[in-house]
């Protein structure tokens, strides 16, 4: 799918490869399928077994839904930063669901990967999916999405955005690309916090890196996975929580993409990444899974807050709110038959430099600034005459906003076009908001209160 809104500004093309129509709402389906039948085909996995595995969440729902068909037992063990949904669901299937402890080395006995393994030990005729280690893992995303990607761009992608966890996904398709001509850039994206993207940078070495706690799920990692092939990558990018976070709250509000936390780290890596790309350029990012495993968190306004990744009240905000903030409450406006020499009075007398140009119905009709004044007053040699009106100096091509929009969804648009003119359902204004209005909201100045 394109993304048109939240890629303003690039040249390049952007897509989106939405994982959340699969199955069971994530990438990880690929994968859960192809490592149960490895197993059976190896003997490992008898009727009435068990598997046992260690995940954020996404593969143990494919785990889940395989079970549930195949008649095994599931196990999984998650880290206790993940998502009550996520839990609840693998507990809908019927899995039995052990939490542990996030802030521990991967080899602390209290770590999910150990505590995956101690029950495998004591549990009889169970195995560990270890999506890890598991060359099914890589091999499904080889087999699948790789190819995928290359025929649903007709073969014309140039650059693929993937989040780096246990590296299945970037490292199958990345192996496919390779393929393909060696033509397509493959890009790993990496939270603050995780050691992959300096293990990448150093060639594979982990010698001295210390891993810190994030709050995205599903990406990211204290320890290079032997799924991830660090080779077949050509660039990382790093992203921060609240970024990631920011990313997956716009892509639904502007892109109507319904999607997780690690999707939004993956765009906001895309984003980055693809700046400064030409128009040739076709960008593939892939996010992984769906937000609805995420509603108590990314989209809950109080735990964004809580965990300081949404400022207090700053967001909640709205575009009017701002806009009234220096003390003008009443909108100036003028008519297209407006004479230049009464607009020009207006604009003195309030003290402003551009105002909504209205129609007889009281719908805009676009916007009258001093600039485009002085211009034209400048542009010919010949008199003005005295009831010469502003209908021809009238801009129509005025960016518009709802009101009540938050200040972080008008901003892009106010940083690109410098003035947004507030509407009602019918194109009456009834605001304007101007770069000095956020200016001066935003800016530390003493006199400035949050409003409540």
């Amino acid at each position: 799918m394109r993304l048109n809104r939240v890629s303003r500004g690039l040249q390049c093309g952007l897509y989106a490869k939405l994982e959340m129509f699969n199955p069971g709402g994530s990438v990880k389906d690929r994968i859960a399928f192809r490592m149960v039948e490895g197993f059976e085909r190896s003997g490992k996995l008898v009727p009435g077994g068990t598997i046992i595995e260690a995940t954020s969440g996404n593969t143990g729902v494919g785990l889940a839904i395989a079970c549930a068909l195949k008649g095994y037992q599931a196990i999984f063990v998650m880290p206790d930063k993940m998502s009550e949904e996520k839990i609840r669901l693998l507990r809908a299937y019927g899995a039995r669901v052990v939490i542990t402890p996030t802030a521990v080395e991967p080899d602390d006995p209290r770590s999910y990967y150990s505590v995956a393994r101690k029950l495998v030990e004591e549990t009889p005729r169970s195995v560990l999916a270890n999506q890890y280690h598991n060359p099914d893992n890589p091999e499904s995303h080889y087999l699948t999405t790789g190819p995928e990607i290359w025929e649903q761009t007709g073969g014309l992608v140039t650059d693929v955005i993937i989040g780096m966890g246990t590296g299945g996904t970037i490292t199958g398709v990345g192996r496919f690309m390779r393929e393909q001509g060696g033509k397509v850039r493959v890009v790993g994206v990496d939270p603050e916090g995780s050691i992959l993207m300096d293990a990448w940078e150093r060639g594979g070495s982990v010698e001295g890196l210390t891993p810190s706690t994030y709050k995205v799920e599903g990406i990211g990692e204290d320890f290079v996975p032997s799924t991830l092939d660090l080779r077949v990558i050509d660039h990382v990018v790093r992203v921060d929580d609240a970024e990631s976070f920011l990313w997956t709250r716009r892509l639904v509000r502007e892109e109507g993409i319904f999607a997780g936390g690690s999707s939004g780290a993956a765009l906001a890596g895309a984003l980055k990444y693809a700046q400064n790309l030409d128009e040739d350029r076709l960008v593939v990012v892939l996010l992984p899974d769906t937000g609805a495993r995420y509603l108590s968190k990314v989209f809950n306004d109080d735990w964004m807050r809580e965990h300081g990744l949404l400022p207090v009240d700053r967001r909640r905000i709205s575009a009017l709110e701002v806009a009234r903030g220096r003390g003008l409450p009443t909108l100036i406006t003028s008519a297209p038959e407006d004479r230049i020499l009464d607009v020009i009075a207006r604009l003195r007398e309030n003290g402003i430099d551009q105002m909504p140009v209205v129609g007889g119905n009281g719908r805009l009709v676009g916007i009258i600034s001093e600039v485009d004044l002085l211009n034209h007053l400048l542009s010919t040699k010949h008199e003005h005459p005295v009831d010469e009106t502003i209908d021809q100096l009238v801009n129509a091509n005025v960016p518009t906003s709802d009101p009540e929009a938050p200040l972080t969804d008008v901003l892009p648009s106010l940083m690109e076009r410098k003035v947004v003119v507030l509407v009602d359902e019918s194109t009456r204004p009834i605001g304007i908001l101007t770069v000095i209005d956020a200016l001066e909201y935003v800016s530390p100045i003493e006199h400035h209160e949050t409003p409540a």
